[in-house]
């Protein structure tokens, strides 16, 4: 079962901005989204907030994320939040199976 984890980066001065784009800069990005059971690794920047960074990292289950975990990459990852003094806050999420209630439909447009 696919797992999404939204993990919130805040800090001060742009540099949770800045962490996003070394990532990025630095190849890590480009390593995990090639990572067996990577599904999603995409950065986003809340409007109304400028100091907070939304990742969202969804994988096929939680063995590829328990593989992910063990890599070096996680420790390039730590020493970049170290560097920027980032501060995090996660969200684990599950796929609904049943797909959008019959309720919601009339609020999505595809």
């Amino acid at each position: 079962m696919a797992i999404t984890v939204n993990i919130y980066y805040s800090g001060r001065n742009g540099n949770a901005r800045k962490f996003a784009e070394e990532m990025v800069a630095s190849g890590i990005v480009r390593d995990i989204r090639a990572e067996q059971g990577n599904l999603r690794y995409e950065y986003f920047f809340p409007i109304e907030d400028g100091e907070t960074v939304l990742l969202i990292d969804s994988w096929e289950n939680q063995q590829a994320i328990d593989r992910h975990h063990v890599t070096p990459m996680m420790a390039a990852i730590a020493r970049l939040r170290e560097k920027y003094d980032l501060h995090m806050r996660v969200e684990r999420y599950y796929p609904d199976e049943g797909g959008v209630p019959v309720g919601d439909s009339a609020f999505v447009r595809e």
